[in-house]
């Protein structure tokens, strides 16, 4: 895990001591989940930064400028703004005006770009297993069972565990928000879930 420089996101003025170590802390805090969050999606394929980038702004109370952006997470402009310019191309972060120099903020509905990267990748990767499974039953199953040197009924065991991982992944691809429902509340009910899971 790599800690970067605290910088404070609260501004400047400290009421007390205790407040400046307070603030400190948190701003570690922060960019530890910022990196936890590029460890994240770099497992996904991904480039580390867009995880911390985005996350920093998901986290940040108000829109931050590529300047900011930089300068919390101790790196280049120059890399900020090709990582920016990828974020707003998956439509993971928006300006929030027209200006040049526009400040960015998070989307938090993510759910379009996890699933095209699971319709491009994981789902093309189980269907050619499963056309190779598909196709080696064909032919296991023209050779009588006597000459049969291949576990046929093995063999339509993975082709189904193929099937079954595939039906989930179309799941996961075709799920949505619920519109009615604010996306804070149904990441809290999903956490909820989770936790209650662990609990067990």
């Amino acid at each position: 895990m790599m800690f970067w420089p605290c910088r404070s996101l609260r501004g400047t003025r400290m009421s007390s001591p205790e407040t400046r170590e307070h603030t400190e802390r948190l701003d570690t805090a922060v960019l530890e989940a910022c990196d936890a969050v590029g460890v994240f999606i770099e497992y996904w394929g991904f480039k580390n930064v867009l995880g911390r980038v985005w996350a920093l702004l998901v986290l940040h109370k108000e829109p931050l400028t590529q300047v900011t952006i930089a300068e919390r997470l101790d790196i280049s402009r120059s890399l900020v703004s090709s990582v920016i310019a990828e974020l707003v191309e998956r439509g993971l972060v928006r300006p929030v005006t027209d200006h040049r120099n526009s400040p960015y903020e998070a989307q938090l509905d993510v759910w379009p770009t996890i699933a095209g990267v699971l319709k491009q990748r994981e789902w093309l990767l189980l269907e050619q297993a499963r056309n190779a499974f598909e196709l080696t039953l064909e032919e296991a199953e023209l050779i009588e069972s006597a000459n049969q040197p291949y576990d046929v009924a093995r063999l339509r065991t993975l082709l189904n565990m193929t099937e079954v991982a595939q039906s989930m992944v179309r799941m996961l691809i075709t799920i949505r928000v619920p519109s009615r429902l604010d996306v804070g509340e149904w990441i809290g009910r999903a956490s909820a879930l989770v936790r209650g899971l662990r609990g067990r």
